[in-house]
Parts: structure tokens; sequence; C-alpha cells
């Protein structure tokens, strides 16, 4: 059985990257790179190349997107055994990039995601079961998170949500109930404020936030801060985690890594703030490829930046 189910998104990745300054309303002159992606995806993969099994719950089409994207993720250790195939057009994420490496703007299509359903959540229902810990990203629908949700908590499994985006993160914000708590939740500030409805605009206003997180049931807050690091929140008091410096050539999936090498960690025997600073590593040795996911991606690489 797998150490970590992932539900969510798996997609195609396109990121465009400007050349230069990027020039809002005209053609930029860069370069692309494609690669497979999505959130639920990119941690799963991450985990696999790590050393930690996967097992990643998601739908994607019946299209030649779909089989790239799925012929990856198994080339990289993933268990797809829960992976449904549907007619529908495989989900993708189309980021623009500064100079700099820095999200300007991303749209996503996740209609392959929007179809993932309860009954095939059940249906993972002992994979999820039997596992060490769940991860939850915020594309999946309201119902299917609910119920994996249920099964974790059921079986006294972890669980992890990742709210993905501000959008997202406002769909997650019933799920947190302290009736049900939940391991962690690992938003930026912009997600942290669409999780609470509160300002996030200074260190107290985070402090706030994050104890009302505390408060709806969640042992870890986990707030990533960008090139500031991140702040993270718990049982043992406040721990600022500083960012690992590196030369950025895409920050996309970065956060999926980060999210990847703390479970790895937390794993592997590591305190949630230890943990926290190998995902940090993680992020970082991502920023450093054009790739979402670094092929070449494995503890030893992580652990050279500690």
């Amino acid at each position: 059985m797998s150490e970590v189910v992932v539900i969510g998104g798996a997609n195609m990745d396109l990121h465009a990257r400007s050349d230069a300054p990027v020039v809002l309303g005209s053609s930029n002159p860069g370069r692309g790179t494609l690669s497979p992606g999505g959130v639920a995806r990119n941690i799963a993969e991450s985990l696999a190349r790590l050393g930690t099994t996967a097992a990643l719950v998601a739908v994607v089409g019946d299209d030649p997107v779909g089989d790239d994207v799925l012929a990856a993720t198994a080339d990289a250790g993933v268990d797809l055994s829960h992976v449904r195939r549907r007619h529908v057009r495989t989900g993708t994420y189309n980021a623009i990039l500064d100079n700099t490496g820095e999200l300007v703007v991303a749209v996503a299509d996740m209609a392959a995601t929007e179809q993932l359903s309860p009954l095939a959540v059940e249906a993972a229902r002992d994979v999820i079961g039997s596992a060490k810990m769940l991860v939850v990203d915020g594309n999946v629908p309201p119902g299917s998170a609910a119920r994996a949700l249920e099964i974790a908590y059921a079986a006294g499994v972890p669980v992890l949500l990742e709210p993905v985006s501000v959008p997202k993160a406002t769909g997650l914000r019933d799920r947190l109930d302290a009736d049900h708590p939940v391991f962690a939740v690992t938003p930026n500030l912009g997600e942290l404020g669409a999780l609470t409805g509160l300002s996030t605009d200074g260190d107290d206003e985070v402090a706030e936030a994050a104890a009302q997180l505390h408060e709806r049931g969640a042992e870890l807050v986990w707030v990533r801060r960008g090139r500031d690091g991140s702040w993270l929140s718990g049982p043992d008091g406040q721990t600022r985690i500083p960012a690992v410096p590196v030369d950025v050539v895409s920050v996309t999936g970065a956060g999926d890594a980060m999210v990847a090498g703390f479970c790895h960690a937390l794993l592997d025997g590591a305190g949630a703030a230890e943990a926290a600073r190998f995902g940090a590593a993680a992020a970082a040795v991502t920023c450093a490829s054009e790739r979402t996911v670094r092929p070449d991606l494995t503890d030893e690489l992580v652990r050279s930046l500690l």
C-alpha cells in the first residue's frame, strides 16, 4: 500500500517565460516549456522521486494529452490504480512567467478534475484508509473532498489540505470543522485570507488567521510567503522558516514540491519545523528547474541544500 494518497488535479502544464519584463497587452519574446502538472499529480510524483510511495486519485481525459500525463507519472513510480479516464479534455495549466521566473498570471482548465466524483473517492476507500497520510488539493469538488475527509477521519489517517489558489481556498472554507480536525493546512497569504475571511496584511493579522484555523481543527498551519520563506504555527508555537536562496528559473511547481518534501520528511521521522525546512529546500531545487517536477529530484539533492 502507498504511504501517501494524493487526491486532486492531474494536468499538462505550459510555462511561457518572457525574455524581458512583461509588457501587458502585447506579444512578448520568450520560450515555452511543456510538462505534466496538476497540484495533486505534482505532489505525488515529487513524493515518489523523494522515496515515499504515493498513490494518485484523479481524473484525466481519454485523449493523447492524458496518455502523456499518465505515462510520465507512472514512470516516476506513482500508483495510478485510482486514476479515472473520462471522455473530456485533460486539464491544462497555462502559466505566464516574467524574466525572473515569477508568475505573472495563470489560467487553469480543471474540467476533468471537476468530474472526480464521490463515488470515485469511495472506490479508493481501502487505499486511503491504509495510508499514513492523505493530501487533498483544493481542485477537488466539494462533495468529493468531504467524502475523502470522512474516510480518512474514520480510519485515523492524518489529512493535509493544500488550498491551491484563492478561489479554490474559498471553496475549502467549509471543509475545516473542529469536529473533524485535519493535520495541516498549507496556504499562502492570499489563500489564508480566503480560508478565514480575515486580513493577512501583517504578522499580527497572519497570527490571528492561523489561530482561527487552529480553532477550526487544523493542528498545523503552514503559511507560504514566497521569497520571504514561510511561517509554521502549531502546538509547539510559531516558527519562521527562511527561504533557501536559489537562482529562480520558474516558480511553477515549487509549492507542490514544498508540500511533498514536508510530507516526506514527516514520514521519515522529522518534527514539523524540520520537515518544513526540508520542504523549503525541495521548493528551492524545483525553482531552479524549467520542469514542474524535477526529473532528478531526490532526497539527497534536497538535503544538499540544508
